[in-house]
């Protein structure tokens, strides 16, 4: 086993390995339960996907049956498999959870499969596997925002392993010593992604996650098996060049237990990347104003003045249904045009409406230096539609919908679970799945809760 490590992560190890459920404060466990169940509604939708499809009878072709559920499929494999197949699709619709304030990204999903499939293969307490979750949550998102991630990467799989093997080892119940290693041998286990995939709208990006989950299982295995980890692999893979130049470690466990960072995630209602929702809110508000129809012919030019990373999703020539959710211009002319708010909205029949790429055409984003520098703690973003015969409607919003200032309320949560999983388990049934996701007793078995929901 190794020696003591860094103060920080000394610090952190001990957090992290020696929390109990009674712990943590009411409102961390609730938000456990939300994000966990957002997560699960955002994997059975994915699962629909026919590339998702195919590839999980690909992946488990010729293999054993397991414990552990490719979700809504009525498929088991062994945990590695499962954790992986459910991550690739829990990030394919984009309506997964996320956090701003954990360095961007979305930290459930990166490690919500490997606690769901080691839970249920393990038979182990909901409460266990939900307190696991929140302290690998909180970890990754902790090493996250303490460095500055660099622009060529994609936030997913690369401190998501961290927080994955955290839950996994924290479902052995193991000492700090051993999570120790556990946290150095996961950090040095992400893979390089590329923030480029969403921008061309190409889906290799969705294997981030999965692979994410995947890794946290195998450093747990890796441990086990007596392999060994850097003194700071923290720091080696996320402050000395790699992701990031540079690490605060200070910052990593400042008031830890006192604030908690997964407190501060967001919740989705639009199909898109998070940034695009900056505008997705504005172009909603537009149509309520103006009775829920507006003539896009009648319309000259759209203007968002907005923050550096919504910049970046400007693309106006969208041409497959992924590259959609990653477009603020189209995202806005195919709420315009077509009058509604739906996740039809990126479909391929969409995509090829020559309505909503027209007026795509005609939506511009701009960076504003002074949004940008607030980005960290506001999403501040103008609209300003000017019309043909010379009228305008402008507005603005300082926080996107579904932020912990701005937030959705529960029962646009349930609704949205709801909406995700009916195709797959029918609406009544999909409703129950939710009720007792959110309102289980932290003593009734995983394996046993996943049987009776069908998962």
């Amino acid at each position: 086993m190794s020696s003591p490590g860094p103060a920080y992560l000394d610090t952190l190890s001990r957090f992290v390995a020696r929390t109990r459920l009674e712990d943590l404060p009411p409102d961390v466990l609730q938000r456990g339960r939300w994000i966990m169940a957002d997560c699960i509604a955002a994997i059975i939708g994915g699962l629909r996907e026919p590339e998702m499809r195919a590839f999980v009878q690909r992946h488990l072709e010729g293999s054993p049956p397991g414990a552990s559920s490719v979700l809504g499929s009525g498929l088991r494999t062994e945990p590695l498999k499962a954790a992986l197949c459910n991550g690739m699709a829990g990030t394919w619709l984009e309506q997964d959870e996320g956090n701003l304030h954990a360095g961007g990204g979305h930290p459930g999903i990166q490690l919500a499969t490997a606690s769901l499939a080691v839970a249920q293969a393990r038979d182990l307490p909901y409460g266990q596997m939900l307190l696991a979750f929140i302290l690998g949550y909180e970890a990754s998102a902790r090493v996250s925002r303490a460095s500055k991630l660099k622009l060529v990467f994609h936030p997913h799989a690369t401190s998501g392993p961290i927080g994955a093997a955290v839950a996994v080892a924290r479902m052995d119940d193991v000492g700090e010593r051993e999570m120790l290693t556990t946290l150095n041998v996961g950090a040095t286990l992400g893979i390089a992604t590329s923030r480029n995939a969403i921008v061309e709208g190409v889906t290799v990006r969705n294997a981030y996650a999965g692979l994410s989950n995947y890794m946290g299982i195998f450093a747990r295995q890796m441990v086990q098996s007596g392999f060994t980890g850097e003194y700071d692999g923290v720091a080696s893979a996320h402050g000395k060049g790699g992701y990031s130049d540079v690490i605060d470690r200070d910052h990593v466990v400042e008031r830890l237990g006192e604030h908690w960072v997964i407190s501060r995630s967001y919740f989705k209602i639009h199909s898109a990347g998070r940034y695009v929702h900056s505008g997705l809110d504005l172009a909603e508000e537009a149509l309520r104003a103006h009775g829920g129809a507006i003539d896009t012919d009648s319309i000259e030019r759209i203007d968002f003045s907005t923050y550096f990373h919504a910049k970046m999703l400007d693309r106006q020539d969208v041409s497959t249904s992924f590259g959609a959710r990653f477009s603020i211009p189209y995202g806005v002319a195919a709420i315009l045009v077509l009058g509604r708010v739906d996740p039809d909205n990126t479909s391929e029949q969409a995509v090829a409406d020559a309505r909503i790429q027209s007026l795509a055409r005609r939506v511009f984003v701009t960076e504003n230096p002074e949004y940008t520098r607030a980005s960290l703690a506001m999403q501040k973003t103008d609209m300003r539609i000017t019309f043909r015969d010379g009228r305008t409607f402008e507005t603005r919003a300082d926080y996107i919908r579904g932020e912990p200032e701005n937030p959705h309320p529960p029962a646009a949560l349930r609704a949205k679970f709801v909406r995700l999983t009916r195709d797959t388990w029918g609406e009544s049934h999909a409703a129950e799945v939710y009720d007792r996701l959110m309102g289980a007793p932290c003593s009734e078995p995983f394996g046993q809760l996943a049987a009776s929901l069908r998962l």
